[in-house]
Order: C-alpha cells, then sequence, then structure tokens
C-alpha cells in the first residue's frame, strides 16, 4: 500500500514540476493554486496569463504525456507477453505505422471523416496492420520471430503509405504539421484530448489488470494456458484489440512515439520481476513518469523549438535498451 502511495505521489509531483518548467516563470506555489482554484478547491487571485499557460496549455500536455507513457507501456507487456518475445511492442508490430496511416487517410485525404474523425481512422489503421502482421506471420510458419519480422515489413509498409500520401495530397503547411506530429508531439493538446487519452487508456489498464493472471500463463505458451483452462482464443483476441485501440488513440493525438513499449517492460521486470499482477502498474507508473519527463525535457531544451516527444524517447530509450540487455545478457 505504502509502494503504491509513494509511486501514485511520484506522478503527481512529476506532472506539477513539468509544468513549472519553460519560457514563462510559474512556481510550484503558482501551479497549486491555479489547479486548486479550478477545482473549487481555493479562490486565491492568480495573473490571468499563467492561469491560461497552466491550465490551459502545460496541464493538458502533461496528463496525455503521461497517459501516453502509460498506455503503450502496458501494450508493450501485453504484446511482449502474448508473442512471448522480448522485442515486441506496438511500434516495431506495425501498429503504430498502421494508426499513422488511418490518421492521415482522415486528416489529409478527408475520408471518413465525419463517420470516424482521426481516432476513428488511427483505430481501423492499427488493426488492419495488426492483421496484416498476424496473416504474414501465419504465412512464414506462426513462429514469433516471424511474426516480428511480419511486423517490421508492415512498419515500412505502413510508413511508406503515409508519406506517399503526404507527399501526393497534402500542401506544404500540411506536410509540415504532420510530419512533426508523425515523430510524436504533445503540441496543441487540450482538455478533450485528455479525457479521451485517460479514458481509454484506463479501460486498457483495467483490461491487462483484471487478464494480469492470464498473461503469466501465456508466457509459457499457448498450450500451458489452454491446459490451465483459459480460453486463449478469446482472450488473445480481447487483448490484441484493447491493445489495438489503446495505441491507435495515443496515435491519434500524440503521433507515433516509439521504444516506450520496448524498453518499460523490461525495465519494470529488472525491479518487480515477470508477474503481471505487479509487472503491469509497475510499468504504468514507470511509463508515466518517463513520459512527463521526456516531454518537459523536449519542451525546454530547444526552445522555443520543441523538440518531437519521438525523438526524445529513441535518443532515451536506445542507450536504456542497450544497457538492459547487457545486463540480462551478463545474468545468464
Amino acid at each position: 500500500m505504502m509502494v503504491s502511495v509513494a509511486a501514485l505521489a511520484a506522478v503527481v509531483f512529476s506532472v506539477l514540476v513539468a509544468i513549472t518548467l519553460g519560457p514563462a516563470d510559474i512556481s510550484l506555489v503558482n501551479v497549486r493554486d491555479i489547479v486548486t482554484n479550478h477545482l473549487g478547491l481555493t479562490d486565491i487571485p492568480v495573473k490571468m496569463s499563467k492561469d491560461a499557460i497552466v491550465w490551459q496549455e502545460r496541464l493538458p500536455r502533461a496528463l496525455v504525456a503521461a497517459a501516453s507513457g502509460v498506455g503503450l507501456g502496458i501494450c508493450g507487456v501485453v504484446m511482449q507477453s502474448l508473442l512471448r518475445n522480448p522485442l515486441a511492442d506496438p511500434f516495431i508490430l506495425g501498429i503504430s505505422s498502421g494508426a499513422s496511416t488511418g490518421a492521415v487517410v482522415v486528416g489529409v485525404l478527408g475520408i471518413g471523416g465525419a463517420a470516424f474523425g482521426l481516432s476513428g481512422g488511427a483505430f481501423v489503421g492499427a488493426l488492419l496492420a495488426f492483421g496484416l502482421v498476424l496473416f504474414l506471420g501465419r504465412l512464414a510458419g506462426n513462429g514469433t520471430d516471424r511474426v516480428i519480422l511480419a511486423g517490421v515489413a508492415a512498419t515500412q509498409l505502413f510508413s511508406a503509405l503515409t508519406s506517399f500520401l503526404i507527399f501526393a495530397f497534402a500542401d506544404s503547411d500540411e506536410t509540415r504539421g504532420v510530419m512533426f506530429w508523425l515523430l510524436g508531439s504533445f503540441e496543441g493538446v487540450r482538455w478533450n484530448d485528455v479525457a479521451l487519452c485517460a479514458g481509454v487508456v484506463l479501460v486498457g489498464a483495467a483490461l491487462c489488470t483484471h487478464f494480469a493472471h492470464v498473461l503469466d500463463a501465456f508466457t509459457f505458451g499457448d498450450s500451458v494456458a489452454s491446459s490451465l483452462g483459459f480460453d486463449v482464443r478469446r482472450v488473445r483476441l480481447v487483448l490484441l484489440i484493447g491493445t489495438a485501440l489503446v495505441t491507435a488513440t495515443l496515435v491519434s493525438v500524440a503521433g507515433a512515439i516509439g521504444f516506450v513499449g520496448l524498453v518499460l517492460p523490461h525495465a519494470a521486470r529488472l525491479l518487480v520481476g515477470p508477474n503481471h499482477s505487479r509487472l503491469v502498474p509497475a510499468t504504468a507508473i514507470i511509463g508515466a513518469i518517463f513520459m512527463v519527463w521526456v516531454d518537459a525535457v523536449s519542451r525546454v531544451a530547444f526552445a522555443p523549438t520543441p523538440l518531437p516527444v519521438g525523438v526524445g524517447t529513441a535518443l532515451v530509450g536506445v542507450p536504456a535498451f542497450i544497457a538492459i540487455m547487457a545486463r540480462r545478457g551478463r545474468d545468464r
């Protein structure tokens, strides 16, 4: 219980400190006053400019960053368990690329915009991409290594489709905006984005927590899970659709952010072990803190031009992944 409270406190503290970073002079006291004012707990006079910066810009951005870290992290946990492959994550398996293509089809071409919106288009693209990965993996023999190779192929295919659509149909302003978004960006997020991301991620986290004991069984193979009485196909379908939904929603808001789902589950395993009842919440906490700080540093490091957050996660994630793999290799 104390560990859970301390972990949540670390997330809240990270969000509050991240809000203070930037060209405007905003202190933790200002942040506290503004947040409590909007929650109806206090009525402390605060400059309107500071109130707008905190409540309309930085707080929604920090919360979406935290939700993205949680969602992508637990998606990585699910993928690595279901496929029994430490390299599995939504980015490598083509889900992020497919979601990007679906969002660009809606955003640039306007196809299905009224019916789907960016999130709906991204969800359809994510499902198509992952369906293609499973199909190619089955053609190649259904080994987990073959699924990873199929994911690499799907990633390249949908990345090429996205680039083609932007090159052929987007004007120069749209191209700049879309390309920056595809590298991962929390610029311009608002409270409706917070509600969307938080709602979907909470559902995904609850789903993963509910099936934590099943994920433990999946790490030993389908036959073991089936012998324990689990409906392997149904559980896999539910979890994969949930993963696609979470990934698609986050991509539609923040673009394709890589390495989060790959690296953070390994970091969490080093701390709490492989048991999914502990691994899922640990990954969620680490993911929230990690993404809040990566976004904060990306926002101020090259101010006034923000560094795309996907670039930040790659710069941190690749060395971290190398270090984790080297440690795992020494421990064997």
